[in-house]
């Protein structure tokens, strides 16, 4: 299969896919065929405009189309698992906007339908695909920081309230579930380990969605990190691992560029900085679709790992409920 060009459809006309349009268009083994929305209409101008051949104006409609063979959804947060499922069950493969699902249930219900039918289902978390995350992996790993002792993350930004569905609580809204996503992610993917036990504070606002969040983790081998995200305040997004020989500091782990610079200072105070060569953002994650779609790579961000995710992000925010620490079985 390795000289077949997969075909892309896009179900719905959400914002965020200007973010994939062009990194599906510049690869060699992949095409944007199609579009699917809620009306006829919707779909033809959202065709038109971004020059797309097929324009459907359902979503099953889309789903039933014999010539897409790739789902991308980018559905608010609690349509992502219905819709996923849907897809799979209709024979395509489908990359599905962070956060996967909003329950550890949703997130096996995919895998079981991916296993079912024989299909790739792979949680859109674009950075972990960049080579300066793969970069902050490797550093780690080789013990350039000596023992990693604590991580810390921050993702804060201030959002349009209306409309938005960040603000809805029935939607999956709420900071943690929208960008504290990825420090914790970040974190995990950095440790290859997850939380024995956390901690957290939330302040929500007039719709009931927490819009400042604050975590506290504890890891295997006494390693610790925190991280906090919210709504309202100013934006913030960097990331810092500290060990015993060393501070490494991103700072832009989330949206990296096609350059990037990471700031490394050892225990004696010396400072350094390592160059890395980027690539266009979301490139990663389409071509990372390509690779287990046509050649049965496992993708990078597995079932598993979105699980994990989702698992620790439910219970931190059990933990901000009742003020107690909860241990992650």
């Amino acid at each position: 299969m390795t000289d077949q060009v997969l075909r892309w459809g896009l179900l719905s006309t959400a914002r965020i896919n200007e973010a994939v349009i062009d990194p599906i268009r510049a690869s060699k083994r992949n095409k944007l065929v199609a579009v699917g929305s809620r009306s006829q209409a919707t779909a033809e101008a959202y065709a038109r405009k971004y020059k797309i051949d097929k324009a459907h104006g359902t979503y099953e409609a889309l789903l039933a189309d014999p010539e897409v063979d790739v789902i991308y959804d980018p559905l608010p947060n609690n349509m992502h698992a219905e819709w996923a499922i849907k897809a799979i069950q209709a024979g395509k493969h489908v990359l599905i906007e962070k956060p996967i699902a909003l329950t550890v249930a949703e997130v096996d219900a995919i895998s079981a339908a991916a296993a079912k039918h024989k299909r790739v289902a792979a949680e859109a978390f674009m950075y972990r695909h960049h080579p300066q995350t793969i970069k902050v992996v490797e550093m780690v790993q080789k013990g350039e920081l000596g023992k990693v002792k604590f991580v810390r993350g921050t993702f804060t930004a201030v959002f349009n309230r209306d409309p938005n569905y960040r603000f809805e609580p029935d939607m999956g809204g709420g900071a943690l579930w929208d960008v504290g996503c990825y420090p914790l992610s970040y974190t995990r993917a950095v440790l290859g380990a997850e939380p024995l036990e956390v901690f957290a504070w939330q302040e929500q606002g007039s719709t009931g969605v927490d819009e400042v969040f604050a975590a506290q983790m504890r890891f295997p081998g006494d390693v610790y990190a925190q991280f906090d995200c919210s709504f309202i305040l100013p934006f913030r997004a960097n990331m810092e691992i500290v060990g015993t020989k060393g501070r490494l500091f991103i700072p832009a782990p989330y949206k990296p560029g096609l350059n990037e610079t990471l700031e490394v200072a050892d225990t004696d105070g010396n400072n350094r900085l390592v160059e890395v060569k980027g690539q266009a953002l979301y490139s990663g994650e389409i071509e990372d679709m390509a690779d287990a779609v046509l050649l049965g790579k496992t993708p990078r961000v597995s079932l598993a790992d979105s699980r994990a995710n989702v698992a620790t992000i439910l219970a931190l925010f059990e933990s901000a409920r009742t003020g107690k620490p909860v241990l992650i079985k």
